[in-house]
């Protein structure tokens, strides 16, 4: 499913027009955004869960020139759904 098919999905569930489903959905997905940016966790109870984990610096090695590399610590973003969630996909 895109985003387009999303927006037009909430539109016809919940009765609003589509412009109006386009700038929920926008919302919603800013929301999240902007909360794991500032390191916020982000409950949907009966949906799922979003946080962001962080992973350290480490050392790697380049493929081609087999020359060692420190690859630099990061953050990333990671989804747990709730237990509703994995019933209803798992049925």
């Amino acid at each position: 499913m895109t985003k387009a098919e999303l927006i037009a999905k909430v539109a016809e569930k919940s009765g609003l027009s589509k412009k109006d489903a386009e700038k929920a959905t926008g919302a919603l997905i800013d929301s999240i955004v902007e909360s794991l940016v500032a390191e916020e966790k982000v409950q949907l109870v009966g949906f799922g869960t979003f946080e962001v984990h962080h992973r350290e610096a480490r050392k790697g090695r380049n493929p081609r020139t087999k020359e060692e590399i420190t690859i630099p610590a990061s953050a990333y973003p990671v989804f747990k759904a709730g237990k509703p969630f994995k019933d209803a996909v798992s049925k």
